[in-house]
C-alpha cells in the first residue's frame, strides 16, 4: 500500500504539527472523518508533501473497501506519514515503529475533540430537541454535508492530473455516483465492481 515511498524527516515540531491540524480538522469534520479529505489532501500532499497523491488515494480506498467506519481512512493516512518518515518497510522495525507513531497521532488527533463535542452536543441538542436554533441547525448543515462529500470525491477523481486520458475514470466516477444516488444497490457491489475494472486494466 505504500506507493512509491516518501524519505522524509518529521520533526517533533512537524509531528506537533501534524497532531494539531488533525485536531483542527476533527472539529470541522461535520459529516464524518471523510469529509475533511481535500483538505488533508491539501496539507499532506500539496504543502508538506509528507505523503505522495497515490498514498493519499489508496489509503482512502482501502479504507473504504473495508468493513468499519470511514474514520479508517485516517489511520491509514498516519500509517504512510510515519512510514515515509520511517524509512519505508524496508527499514524494518524503525519503519514499523515510526507507522504506529503515524497511526497514533492521526487518530487521537482526528478523534479526541469530535469525539467530545458530539458527546456534550448531542446530549444537549437530544433535551432541547424542540427548540427552534436546534432544528434550523439540523437542516442547515445537511447541504454542507453533501457539498463536503463531493468535493471529496472531486480531489479523488482528479489526482490524476490527466482528464483527457483518464476518461473512463470519469465515466465511472459519474455512473457510480448516479447509481448511489438513483437506486439501492449497495456500495460493497460498486466497490467490488471498480476492483474489477481496475484489475483487468479497464479503468
Amino acid at each position: 500500500m505504500n506507493h512509491s515511498p516518501l524519505h522524509i524527516v518529521l520533526s517533533q515540531a512537524d509531528w506537533l504539527a501534524l497532531f494539531t491540524h488533525f485536531l483542527i480538522l476533527s472539529l470541522l469534520s461535520i459529516g464524518g472523518a471523510i469529509t475533511t479529505a481535500p483538505e488533508m489532501q491539501r496539507y499532506l500532499v500539496v504543502d508538506s508533501q509528507w505523503l505522495t497523491n497515490a498514498q493519499f488515494n489508496s489509503s482512502i480506498a482501502l479504507a473504504q473497501a473495508a468493513p468499519g467506519p470511514n474514520v479508517l481512512f485516517v489511520a491509514l493516512v498516519g500509517w504512510n506519514v510515519g512510514l515515509n518518515a520511517g524509512g519505508g518497510l524496508g527499514a524494518g522495525a524503525a519503519g514499523w515503529g515510526w507507522a504506529l507513531v503515524g497511526v497514533a497521532v492521526a487518530m487521537l488527533g482526528i478523534m479526541l475533540p469530535s469525539t467530545t463535542l458530539t458527546f456534550v452536543a448531542a446530549r444537549w441538542g437530544h433535551r432541547n430537541r424542540d427548540l427552534r436554533p436546534v432544528r434550523a441547525f439540523k437542516q442547515g448543515v445537511a447541504p454542507i454535508v453533501i457539498a463536503l462529500l463531493v468535493s471529496t470525491g472531486w480531489v479523488l477523481t482528479a489526482a490524476h492530473n490527466h482528464p483527457a486520458q483518464d476518461w473512463r475514470l470519469w465515466l465511472l466516477t459519474v455512473v457510480t455516483a448516479l447509481l448511489v444516488w438513483k437506486t439501492r444497490i449497495h456500495l460493497l457491489w460498486l466497490l467490488g465492481a471498480g476492483a474489477l475494472l481496475g484489475a483487468f486494466g479497464l479503468v
